[in-house]
């Protein structure tokens, strides 16, 4: 979807709000496809004093398999985004941090799929405290513990020897 910022391109103090629903669920992350349902970005482009900001929040509900035990779980995003628009770079310094727009135009897709790839965590847990699998037995240590023999401190096994000799 492109917006039409034309109407307060020049016109400080005004302010065009949105809401669309995004389709994302082309979006690879490592193998999962979190994004089965659509996203909503909805904010305000506005203009202050010339310089055209864009303050907006994608929301939706992410579906992810926990990296450390491997069960499903829901996630609700709610993601900032806030960036400054211009219709031409200054110089290139500031590029990664201005969109641009052409022709009086947010693409406000590009802008939201921009946004939800950088927001996204390197690793997804189904809770902060997720024990995992065993390495040993596989079982999954959030519903207690395995009966694995627990294995020592390797560096230590000398000690472990003359105590078992003795």
């Amino acid at each position: 979807m492109r917006l039409d910022l034309n109407p307060i391109l020049h016109r400080p103090g005004e302010k065009i709000p949105f809401r669309v629903e995004l389709d994302f669920s082309d979006v690879d992350f490592f193998g999962q496809t979190p994004a089965s349902t659509a996203l909503c970005l909805e904010g305000t482009v506005r203009n202050a004093a010339g310089a055209l900001t864009v303050e907006a929040l994608l929301s939706g509900q992410l579906e992810w398999v926990c990296d450390r035990c491997g069960k499903p779980f829901a996630e609700t995003l709610s993601l900032p985004v806030n960036t400054l628009l211009a219709e031409e770079l200054a110089d290139e310094e500031n590029e990664g941090e201005i969109v641009l727009i052409d022709d009086g135009r947010l693409d406000v897709e590009e802008l939201a799929r921009t946004a939800f790839i950088l927001g996204m965590d390197t690793k997804h847990l189904c809770r902060e405290d997720c024990a995992g699998l065993c390495s040993r037995c596989g079982a999954d240590l959030n519903e207690g513990p395995c009966s694995c023999e627990k294995e020592g401190d390797p560096r230590l096994a000398v000690l472990r020897r003359l105590l078992d000799e003795s």
